[in-house]
């Protein structure tokens, strides 16, 4: 049985995007959360996921078995798409109860990031727009219980990580929040 939610993924082609919603615009627009926690005291230090290709990721993040097939044994900040009509904040604290088991870290302000880019596995839409909000926070103690959504749920030395690691391009996120990212 498929979510009932619809996410802010926006775009006018049906196939991958049974959890959107259309639009008049071949290269689509994506409205995204993003949390991401370090731990005290190593700033570089990321709590990272590996996703469990069983867990309901249409419901979580609006990702159909497709691309949780392709992403799931690439490293993934616990992220999704924001609901229809959801605020930023409210998806940021959906975030942390669904994905990371309830946690109440103190978040700072969400950064927000707009760019437009052709995606590495959709080239042919050169011109996607995406809308992120980048909420950072800090964790005391080693990475939350590893909730059923993850196979592998820890703070990774994103520094110390390569690009290759990373799925869902979050190493571009990652990025984009003003972490420095291995050099392969």
């Amino acid at each position: 049985m498929g979510t009932e939610r619809r996410f802010c993924r926006f775009t006018n082609s049906a196939a991958g995007n049974e959890f959107g919603l259309q639009w008049d615009d071949p290269d689509g627009l994506c409205l995204s959360a993003f949390v991401i926690l370090t731990q005290e005291g190593r700033p570089s230090s990321v709590l990272l996921g590996r996703m469990n290709p069983r867990a309901p990721w249409d419901h979580l993040g609006g990702l159909d078995p497709e691309r949780v097939r392709v992403h799931a044994g690439g490293w993934v900040l616990p992220a999704s798409q924001l609901i229809l009509r959801e605020s930023p904040d409210a998806a940021a604290w959906r975030i942390l109860e669904e994905m990371l088991g309830g946690i109440e870290p103190k978040l700072d302000p969400p950064r927000v990031v707009s760019e437009v880019y052709a995606p590495r596995r959709f080239p042919e839409a050169k011109n996607h727009w995406d809308l992120l909000f980048l909420f950072r926070g800090r964790w005391d103690g080693p990475a939350p219980h590893l909730p059923a959504v993850w196979n592998s749920l820890k703070f990774v030395d994103v520094s110390r990580t390569g690009r290759s690691a990373f799925a869902r391009s979050h190493d571009e996120v990652l990025e984009s929040a003003g972490f420095t990212l291995a050099a392969s």
